[in-house]
């Protein structure tokens, strides 16, 4: 039985997301702050966190961070918050879905047996490649660690799929639309933006410079393209 971790102040959000969740035969926990949410997300023992920006305690982006330092499990936001800059920031933060309020149970339940099955699927995937190495960026396929220059960096697992996909396949441009397919899937609710942020969020871990990236390249119109050798 897979298990989810609600961290919402609100008492009668959290008790109806439970209850739907718990009719799909999920095992779920909730906490109301935000401090006591991380600790509890960061036991390593939950299949998939849910959690709300404002809260006591730690807010929400904090709790993603720290859990984002530590694990790779999906998170999802579900916040009153629908202003677009929230969105990117809690997907910036590492959240892998950004659900607002009122939001339907049945398709909160749909997007978390997304999220729970695409996670368990890029951690059992066994690449062809081993290690991919190009001007001192190499990613370990069968580890999921990224190195730039021997320093290892901390990614989320979309990150990582993101980053592994354009490497692996290099100087072929895809668009925003393609890898939005391809790393997110059909079945995934969330908005194409998404894409954007994730690059952005890349570069700032492998770049030198994100603002003129030696790796990853926007060709405006198109999409992007990872300047590398076949593999």
């Amino acid at each position: 039985m897979k298990k989810v971790l609600i961290i919402e102040d609100d008492t009668n959000i959290a008790e109806l997301e439970k209850d739907y969740l718990e009719l799909n035969a999920y095992q779920v926990d909730i906490d109301n702050n935000g401090s006591s949410g991380l600790k509890k997300a960061l036991t390593g023992i939950y299949d998939l966190v849910i959690v709300d920006l404002m809260l006591p305690g730690k807010d929400g982006y904090e709790i993603i961070k720290g859990i984002r330092e530590k694990l790779e499990i999906p998170v999802i936001v579900i916040s009153a918050k629908s202003e677009d800059i929230n969105k990117i920031r809690g997907l910036g933060y590492g959240a892998d879905d950004y659900i607002t309020k009122p939001f339907s149970p049945a398709e909160l339940v749909a997007r978390i047996k997304s999220h729970i099955e695409r996670y368990q699927r890029l951690m059992g995937k066994k690449p062809s490649v081993d290690i991919i190495n190009h001007k001192g960026l190499e990613i370990q396929t069968s580890s999921h660690r990224v190195f730039v220059n021997g320093k290892e960096v901390s990614m989320t697992a979309k990150e990582y799929e993101l980053l592994l996909f354009l490497a692996a396949h290099p100087n072929i441009v895809f668009s925003k639309e393609q890898l939005f397919d391809r790393i997110w899937g059909e079945d995934y609710y969330g908005e194409i933006a998404t894409v954007a942020v994730h690059i952005q969020k890349i570069r700032k871990k492998i770049e030198k410079d994100p603002s003129e990236p030696e790796y990853i390249e926007t060709l405006w119109g198109s999409g992007y393209r990872f300047n590398g050798v076949s593999f």
